[in-house]
């Protein structure tokens, strides 16, 4: 535990930047999973979907919780996969 008065400080201030970026990767996950779960289905929802997970996704690496790197390459593949479902649709 903190005994110094900044060391206490610098735990509150660790406190609340967990819960932050706590809920900010929920949120990215969430959106991850709908998108995923929709590119086999309607067209619309599924890039509308995709649209929504790489705001998120890019949201989260401009507030540091995640790298720049990561969301490029989870982009891809979500990207990837919507343009495989829409080419297997015809």
């Amino acid at each position: 535990m903190a005994n110094h008065p900044s060391a206490e400080k610098r735990a509150r201030q660790n406190k609340k930047r967990r819960a932050a970026n706590v809920r900010i990767k929920s949120t990215m996950k969430t959106a991850l999973k709908k998108a995923r779960a929709v590119v086999a289905g309607p067209q619309e929802d599924a890039i509308a979907l995709a649209r929504a997970a790489e705001t998120a996704l890019k949201r989260a690496a401009s507030r540091g919780v995640i790298s720049k790197q990561r969301v490029s390459r989870k982009v891809s593949r979500l990207m990837k996969s919507l343009n495989r479902a829409r080419a297997a649709k015809g």
